[in-house]
């Protein structure tokens, strides 16, 4: 949730389509085989060749999930389940994990075996899943997060914690993760943001993100309210956040969400109260972040909330997606890492891009835009960057987060 507002989403449940791969088998003709179709007697000793198996065409589809708000009008009923064609990029709908609240924002274990979504609602929560190959994930329980409207969650590496950002109460909680199935253990931490002040136009602190950094050494918040990035160490056996560092934006600069380049070195930033994207410096041993000049994000004068930025595997090109503006900004990345190089905005073709992802393989960018009831897929251009839209929208109730495997 962020200042620009929730809005309406929607969560459908979705179909999934197969492609099998058509399995064709033939035998090659020998001399034996002969003998035999002309009703001679096969020696004793003589034993048939096991047919070969030709090898399986690899799968068009993919599963993809769907976050949304299950309490706003026309939203869903809760995960949104699908696939995705890795040849087109069409999306088609597979059904829904009911029961889950609001799950705004879905994020999946470094193991792939479990899928995690807060509720984000005044009482806020995180809830575990287990996807099944089959039929819909199995949800494993849900936890308190100990905030208000918790909007961002991510699991640590290790595999070992999960850790969300609670938006309206402004503090982080970190929570056990079991070793074998994933599921959530009660609550180890929960740290609020009381310091610096509030930045103009804010009543306190609205964490927003919280990720590990690429080292995995440091845990850094973004605070909207606050106009700061937090650093902490988080122990790996006590489960408990230390502060280390912050860096503070300009006032009025909102910022949202960050993401690394692949180097670990420098990480971008997108703000979106000033409509600016920031490059930072990023120092592995202290955690500490060091922001540089506001850029532009190519969508001119009139209103528009940057909401999440991407940056490509290989660290050559970032994207950027704009609500109000409604589109998409290509950066291209230069100087290993330390400039972002403006190149194009293109119309994303939803109102309201929430989020947007990746692909496993970056040969597809998802856009959830949340007003429009839409899911849009373009196809990344890997040596250009260049988006080229992958046809008409996918109608989704209100989604706010999609998540392709």
């Amino acid at each position: 949730m962020s200042a620009a507002g929730r809005g309406t989403q929607a969560g459908t449940g979705i179909d999934r389509r197969r492609f099998l791969g058509t399995v064709a088998a033939g035998l090659a003709a020998t001399g034996g085989v002969g003998l035999l179709a002309m009703g001679d007697s096969a020696p004793a000793h003589a034993t048939r060749r096991p047919t070969p198996r030709p090898p399986r065409r690899p799968r068009r589809d993919r599963p993809l999930f769907l976050g949304t708000y299950t309490s706003a009008a026309g939203g869903g009923n809760g995960v949104g389940l699908g696939t995705y064609d890795t040849v087109t990029g069409r999306i088609t709908a597979t059904g829904v994990v009911a029961g889950v609240a609001d799950p705004s924002y879905l994020a999946l274990a470094p193991s792939g075996r479990t899928l995690y979504a807060v509720d984000e609602q005044q009482q806020g929560a995180v809830t575990a899943m287990a996807p099944a190959p089959d039929g819909p994930p199995t949800v494993l329980g849900t936890r308190s997060t100990g905030g208000a409207g918790p909007c961002h969650l991510s699991v640590h590496p290790s595999g070992r914690w999960l850790l969300t950002a609670n938006y309206l109460s402004g503090s982080v909680a970190v929570h056990p993760l079991d070793r074998a199935t994933g599921a959530l253990g009660e609550r180890t931490d929960l740290v609020t943001h009381s310091s610096p002040p509030p930045g103009p136009g804010q009543d306190g602190p609205h964490a927003h993100q919280i990720i590990t950094a690429p080292d995995g050494r440091h845990v850094l918040a973004v605070d909207l309210g606050n106009d700061t990035v937090y650093t902490y160490r988080l122990d790996g056996t006590a489960g408990k956040l230390t502060q280390v560092a912050y860096a503070t934006l300009r006032p009025g600069a909102g910022p949202r969400h960050l993401t690394f380049h692949p180097s670990g070195a420098f990480a971008y930033l997108a703000n979106e109260v000033d409509n600016t994207v920031v490059v930072c410096r990023y120092d592995r041993r202290s955690g500490r972040l060091t922001p540089g000049m506001p850029q532009s994000t190519g969508t001119g004068p009139g209103t528009s909330y940057p909401a999440q930025i991407l940056v490509t595997r290989g660290g050559r090109f970032a994207f950027l997606a704009n609500r109000g503006h409604n589109s998409l900004t290509r950066y291209a990345v230069e100087a290993a890492g330390a400039r972002l190089r403006l190149l194009d905005t293109v119309p994303v073709g939803g109102d309201f891009p929430r989020q947007i992802a990746f692909s496993p393989d970056q040969r597809w960018l998802f856009a959830a835009n949340q007003k429009s009831g839409s899911v849009t897929v373009f196809a990344v251009d890997a040596r250009t960057g260049a988006l080229r839209s992958a046809g008409a929208p996918f109608a989704a109730p209100v989604p706010v987060c999609v998540l392709p495997l």
